[in-house]
This record gives C-alpha cells, structure tokens and sequence, in this order.
C-alpha cells in the first residue's frame, strides 16, 4: 500500500486546486452560448389607436340653412336680427336655392344710426324687406360662377357684378365681397363690406 507522505499529499492537494481554478478561469472567458429567454414586455396601445376619430365639424354649415348659417355667424348678427324683423327667416330656410349677399356688421354700422332705427321699425317692415330681397338672387351661384354683368334678384331690380379677371375680386354694385363661398343646404352666401341699396330708394 503507497501511503502518502504529508508533503506529498499538501503537493497533491496544491495541483489539484490550481486545476481547478485554472478551468474556472477557462469557462468565465469561453463565449456564452445559452442566454437565458427575454421576458416580453405586453404590447402597449398606439395612443389614440383605441379612440374614436374626432369628428370635423359636428354641425357642417352645408346640412343647415342660409338662415341658420348666418345666425350662427358672429360677423352676421346684424343681418340676422333684421332678417327676423322683417319676416324672411322662414323664406331664407326654405328649399331655395339662394345667394345672398350678406353684409357684414361692420357694413351695418356704416349706415347713419337714425336710417338703421327706422329700418327696424315695424311700420318700415315692407322697406326692409325691399332692402334685403336686393341682396338676395334666386339661384344658387358660388363665387367661381360669377361674372361681370347683372343678375336679377328677389327684389325684382338687378344687381350690377364686376369680376376682376386678374385678382378674382367680386364688386356687386359698389361692395365687395369679402367672405366668398359660406355653404348652405339651400344656397351659399359671400359676406359683402357695404349694405345695397336698390336703386331709387327712400325711407
């Protein structure tokens, strides 16, 4: 029987450990083969992906009447009161198809104060509907389709257009039109800068 001595033993034991450590050291830089699985994150939404689509304009001018479309305009409100006071609210709801050529506020509050309160005036009622059938034509014609010429209104006198070819500018008599092209279900409408007057009129 071969007994080790301690001094061979302590040897032994000395090898054997620095085997050891040198196969530690061989594994740590030896390239890494397995990895351990990925943990997939959930997916997560787009923002907005589940959301409905925002509508664009909930109430479209073209599903409401000219009547409507310039009560609801802030640049019409004078118009619109004189529309009510003169009786044509229901007219100018109706099938149509109109252009009116609205004037704006601003063009109101150009008319001397004292010819607007007798236009308000119920005794002046037939007076203001002439005034505004003036601005009304009985057809439907967006601003593409005018031409220089006249075209007849509700009133029965024609209004007289000019169309500069070069800038596209639109004068009916002697307004301009501002606001081309507000869509209505029975008609369209272009804001003018002044009120029209028909011709020969007084109050």
């Amino acid at each position: 029987m071969n007994i080790q001595t301690p001094t061979r033993l302590g040897k032994t034991m000395t090898a054997f450990t620095a085997g050891l450590l040198m196969l530690s050291a061989i594994a740590a830089c030896a390239p890494q083969t397995t990895q351990a699985p990925t943990e997939t994150a959930p997916a997560q939404p787009s923002p907005g992906m589940n959301e409905s689509p925002t509508a664009t304009n909930p109430a479209a001018t073209s599903d409401r009447s000219i009547a409507d479309v310039a009560a609801s305009n802030n640049s019409l409100s004078t118009l619109t009161t004189a529309i009510e006071t003169a009786g044509l609210t229901e007219t100018l709801q109706g099938q149509g198809p109109y252009t009116v050529f609205a004037p704006s506020d601003a063009a109101f509050a150009a008319v001397p104060i004292e010819t607007r309160q007798k236009l308000l005036q119920p005794e002046n009622r037939a007076k203001l509907q002439q005034v505004l059938s003036y601005h009304v034509v009985p057809r439907e014609l967006a601003a593409n389709q005018l031409q220089s010429g006249t075209v007849d209104t509700v009133a029965g006198k024609p209004l007289t257009v000019q169309v500069n070819s070069g800038t596209q500018q639109v004068k009916v008599n002697a307004a301009n039109v501002t606001q081309p092209d507000i869509q209505a279900s029975n008609g369209v409408i272009h804001v003018v800068d002044q009120v029209i007057l028909p011709p020969d009129f007084t109050l």
